[in-house]
Parts: C-alpha cells; structure tokens; sequence
C-alpha cells in the first residue's frame, strides 16, 4: 500500500512517499480503505519530537488518526460494519499504523457510520476534534442551560466544535479569537467573542462556569490567567498540558477545579456526533485540504497557526 512516513523525527521535511506491506487486522479490527485523513496537532507534535512519539518503537512510521474510508475488511463475517460501508474514526497513533497510507487497521469499537450527508474528507476532519470537544463540554464539562463556558482558540479545529455543542447545550458562549472569525464564531453560537490581539479576556469576562483551554501557557500564560475568570469551584479542562504541567496544583491554588482530556474512540459517541452532523446542527469547516504526498505542507500551514477549522489530506 501506498504511504507517507517518517523515518525519523524532524520537521515536515521527513515525510517521504514509501510502498508498505498491506496492513493486518488483529482479533477485533477492521480493514478500511482510506479516503481521506484529517490533520491534527499531536501529529505534528508526534512527527517533531513530543506527543506520542515515545510510543514509536519502529522506523519508517506512519501518522494520522482521522479518516474515513470504506470497510474492505470486517471484523467478521456478521458483524454490522460490512464490506463497502463508509465508517470514520479514530486509530492509536503510533500503536497502530495511521491514516496517511491507503489503508489502516483499527478496532471494531473505535468506529461508527460516516455522516450520510457530508462528503470523505468533512467526515474525516471530524473524529479527533469532535471527540475532544464532546469531551469537554458534553462528557466531562457536563454542561447545563445558562452556565458560562468560555472557550480559548475558538476559531481551532477542536475550538468551532466546543462552540457549537455548547451553544446547543444551552450554554452563554464566550470565545476568545481573532477580530475576523467574530463573525463566523457568533453565527457558530458564540454569545460574545474577545479579539485576544487587543483585549486582555480576564479584562473582559467572568464569572465563568467552564473554560476550555486550548492554548495553555505556550503563548501569554493564557491557562494561567483563564484562572482568575473562573467562578469559585469552576473548572479548567487542559487540553495541550505539555506547557503547563503545575495546571492542577495552580488551579487547587486558586480554587478552582482542573482536569486534562484525551479524545477517545467509540461507536455511540462517533455516532451521536454523526448525527449532529447529518441534522444540520453541527458543521465542520475545512480551511484547506491537501492531497496525500502534500502531507509536509499540511504540518507547515498548521504548524503556522490560524487555521479556520480544520486540515484535511485527500488520500
């Protein structure tokens, strides 16, 4: 099969094009075709040096845990998930072998049903952001009609999502992005947006129930300070922990709550969010999409920021 790798850790550079064996499915697991693969953040993190990248235990390797595709293998003969039924998810990075290749094995449960009104590459922008925003606001946010959520990088692939599904939740929305997705975030259900170029957030906002904290302290302390706009007992939820591991003890400090989140693969959430999907009341945005060998340039336009949504690779 056909794939980009890296055979070691670098910059975008160390992509290279390679001919692999074709992936196998172990007990549980299914054989899809990928037709396209979403483009996140660990990827780049995991292809420079962090993220998973301890977890790599041999070269050349493959990354990307979006995609959707088509089921070329079932897990067995009578399982619901049969050949040429579309499917999207999310694969363990790099315990498995990931989505930038033409195939890709990935358990059973870590799958569901494509959304039937979007297209291969919106399904595959969907999975990792999604999950992660669910996770936040619906999972672990548990968020209730009227609360205050405040959502950092709000414009981001994770942070358009966490603003639609709070917003769907009942949730007062504030969002911190730049002056020109002002717009676009409110018709998302953004309540208020704080431009963070020329407004400090805690100057602008308070009283908060929930923040989503998509940035940490790799720029301006903004965890650190998203501190001092919760409410008493309102929580944190730290989703790139790596520039602020004292989160939880800063936030005991202050006190308030904190917690980290992972994105995590399953069918009933996969399709709960596909049927968000399909009813028209979540959208995915795709800013850009790539073909397959033009992997490098997908992690240098993410790796610049200011992406509108998400990055999709068509494979």
């Amino acid at each position: 099969m056909r794939a980009m790798v890296i055979d070691e850790i670098g910059g975008p550079e160390v992509f290279a094009e390679r001919e692999l064996a074709m992936v196998e499915a172990a007990v549980g697991e299914v054989i899809v075709r990928v037709e396209a693969a979403g483009v996140n953040p660990i990827d780049a993190k995991t292809r420079g040096g962090r993220g998973a990248a301890h977890l790599i235990r041999e070269f050349p390797a493959v990354l990307g845990i979006d995609f959707c595709g088509t089921i070329v293998q079932p897990a067995f003969d009578a399982h619901p998930f049969h050949v040429g039924d579309r499917v999207y998810g999310l694969v363990s990075v790099p315990r498995l072998s990931g989505t930038y290749a033409e195939f890709v094995a990935v358990p059973a449960v870590a799958i569901a049903r494509a959304p039937r009104n979007l297209g291969a590459k919106e399904s595959a922008a969907l999975p990792c952001a999604a999950l992660t925003a669910w996770g936040c606001i619906n999972s672990v946010g548990a968020v209730q009609p009227g609360q205050r959520v405040l959502i950092h990088a709000a414009a981001g692939g994770v942070g358009h999502l966490a603003v639609q599904l709070a917003h769907l939740a009942g949730a007062y929305v504030v969002a911190t992005a730049s002056e020109r997705n002002r717009d676009w975030l409110g018709e998302l259900g953004a309540d208020e947006v704080i431009d963070y170029r020329t407004t400090r957030f805690e100057e602008a906002t308070s009283d908060i129930d929930l923040v989503v904290d998509l940035i940490g302290n790799v720029h301006d302390d903004t965890g650190s300070r998203s501190l001092t706009v919760l409410r008493p007992g309102g929580l944190l939820i730290s989703v790139p922990t790596g520039s602020w591991p004292e989160y939880r003890a800063d936030a005991a400090a202050a006190g308030v709550r904190a917690t980290n989140i992972k994105a995590i693969s399953d069918t009933a959430t996969l399709t709960a969010i596909a049927e968000l999907a399909d009813d028209g009341r979540l959208r995915v945005n795709l800013d850009r999409e790539f073909s397959l060998r033009d992997v490098a340039e997908a992690h240098r336009v993410l790796e610049e920021g200011h992406t509108r949504g998400k990055l999709v690779l068509h494979v």
